[in-house]
């Protein structure tokens, strides 16, 4: 039983939420009526979860001599010892070939796929280290997602849904980056003596000011409002709200953790319920 923990741990399953921009076209497209499609998507998303999973076990290995100098870090199943080298790469062998096989059958999500590794494997390796490099690698893999879950599988992406995503990615990305310069000295990354915190302040805001426009043009486009009606306009002031509080939250020293603090607030939960609301109501 301890193994088991040990070993969700390690896979950090609370991490797959970021996994559900793949189902950004498809919910967005208002096609989830398509069950083909909507198997498609769901084999897209179970992949991208195998390999995320993955990639953080892959890295945490990486890692184990720096983590375990780390007050929290030390923690952590590989670092801490908890948990036998060759039982973690089982686990990521075993959920490398799961993740293929479900995207076998898809050469471009099975690209994707392969692209998202290779820029994580890239990024743990060496281009953690380099400033603004490091979050545009994490933004990208939010990109990859949003693809996976449309090109891969036959639907067409929205411009304005990328450039969305894109910036959405790197305000949390800057975001998280803000949330870690509240730690401690001995508990910062080496890479944010490169980020002082003024110029943290202003990448927040730009890609915060960048994401709520190209939200606010995404919803009043002529595809979705052909497709959607005027609902998602309705939903810009429940946005605008969400992205304030979330970067409240940050200049409060949380934020660290995207996918864990996303949903210990309970204002931002509760304005998710509210953008839900407003998108399945009747077209207006």
């Amino acid at each position: 039983m301890k193994t088991l923990h040990q070993l969700l741990v390690l896979i950090r399953p609370h991490q797959w939420l970021k996994n559900v921009f793949v189902f950004a076209g498809l919910f967005f497209s208002g096609q989830w009526h398509d069950e083909i499609l909507v198997q498609s998507v769901l084999r897209a998303f179970i992949a991208f979860c195998c390999f995320s999973s993955m990639v953080y076990i892959l890295n945490d290995w990486q890692d184990r001599v720096s983590d375990a100098q780390h007050p929290i870090k030390r923690l952590r199943p590989i670092a801490s010892g908890a948990l036998g080298m060759p039982i973690a790469f089982i686990t990521a062998a075993l959920l490398m070939t799961i993740g293929l096989g479900l995207a076998s059958g898809s050469p471009v999500l099975l690209t994707i796929l392969i692209l998202y590794l290779i820029l994580n494997l890239a990024y743990s390796w060496r281009l953690k280290q380099v400033p603004v490099v490091d979050v545009s690698i994490i933004a990208s893999g939010f990109i990859l997602r949003i693809l996976a879950g449309t090109t891969a599988v036959g639907i067409p992406p929205s411009r304005w849904l990328l450039l969305t995503g894109l910036f959405l990615a790197l305000f949390l990305g800057f975001s998280k980056r803000k949330a870690e310069t509240f730690h401690a000295p001995e508990q910062q990354r080496a890479i944010l003596g490169h980020y002082p915190g003024a110029l943290l302040d202003i990448y927040m805001a730009v890609t915060l000011t960048a994401t709520l426009l190209t939200y606010s043009l995404y919803a009043t486009s002529d595809q979705v409002l052909a497709q959607q009606g005027e609902r998602l306009v309705f939903t810009l002031p429940v946005v605008i709200f969400c992205l304030l509080r979330y970067a409240y939250q940050v200049h409060h020293g949380r934020g660290e953790d995207v996918s864990r603090d996303l949903i210990r607030d309970p204002w931002i939960m509760a304005g998710g319920a509210v953008w839900l609301m407003i998108f399945f109501m009747r077209r207006f």
